[in-house]
């Protein structure tokens, strides 16, 4: 599975963060980091969580 980070919708919510802080990295401001984060199969289904938390949907779900 990959994440697919949309970093100018990203408002710095966190809650991605907030949910899995091993998968997703956050700049000084509190902004997603760019780039397309490659997931473990162990941690799909709460990196999935996370991604879908998000309120500005700046992350997407590729299976």
């Amino acid at each position: 599975m990959k994440i697919i980070v949309h970093r100018e919708r990203c408002q710095g919510h966190a809650r991605c963060w907030a949910l899995a802080p091993d998968i997703f990295d956050l700049d000084d401001e509190g902004f997603v980091v760019s780039g397309n984060i490659d997931v473990n199969p162990q941690d799909e289904d709460r990196a999935w969580r996370a991604a879908k938390s998000c309120p500005e949907r700046a992350l997407t779900v590729e299976k």
